[in-house]
């Protein structure tokens, strides 16, 4: 059996992966020159073949490792898809009880309850602005009639001052006549 290959002509070399992703370099052995020929041959095929076998091992590994690749992908889809069908049931349950899927209150119920807070609020301050403008028309009717009835206190007070002393001079006066007179009957008798 001959060979195609020509004399002193180097096989190329391969470079392969093997399974911890570490390239490596197969060197085909180079073919001896002379004799021998038949020995080199040989040795190079019980080379290729283990190569050969190699691959193949690692070519079935890979094989394996994809089919449970392809598996554990199928069944994420699956939970995926129960997922999805799960996320839209409940979605639809939110909506058909008016709840928002984001806040989870009621739709309607919180714009009810924020227009009836704003509500009470304006009473509340309307309320408050009519009691103090009672008030202060009040205050200003009070300030309004003291200032009327400022002279007449002043005129009493000064008034009362004058009868106060008036009574003092008045006493002093019948204490003094009183004195007298007793001097007058003492005189008398």
């Amino acid at each position: 059996m001959s060979s195609k290959i020509p004399r002193g002509v180097q096989l190329p070399t391969e470079t392969k992966k093997t399974g911890d992703n570490v390239t490596r370099k197969n060197v085909a052995p180079k073919v001896p020159k002379g004799y021998g020929q038949q020995a080199g041959l040989k040795e190079q095929n019980q080379h290729l073949m283990a190569t050969n076998e190699e691959l193949q091992k690692n070519l079935s590994e890979t094989q394996q490792r994809v089919a449970e690749l392809e598996l554990q992908y199928s069944d994420i889809e699956k939970e995926n898809v129960e997922v999805q069908k799960n996320l839209r049931d409940c979605h639809v349950l939110l909506v058909a009880a008016n709840i928002d899927p984001v806040v989870g209150e009621r739709v309607g119920e919180a714009a009810r309850q924020n227009e009836d807070q704003r509500k009470e609020v304006m009473s509340v301050s309307t309320n408050l602005l009519n009691e103090l403008k009672v008030f202060r028309d009040s205050a200003s009717q009070q300030c309004a009639r003291l200032q009327e009835i400022q002279p007449t206190l002043t005129d009493l007070t000064k008034a009362r001052e004058r009868m106060k002393q008036e009574r003092e001079d008045f006493s002093q006066e019948a204490a003094e006549m009183e004195h007298a007179l007793k001097e007058a009957e003492a005189l008398l008798l």
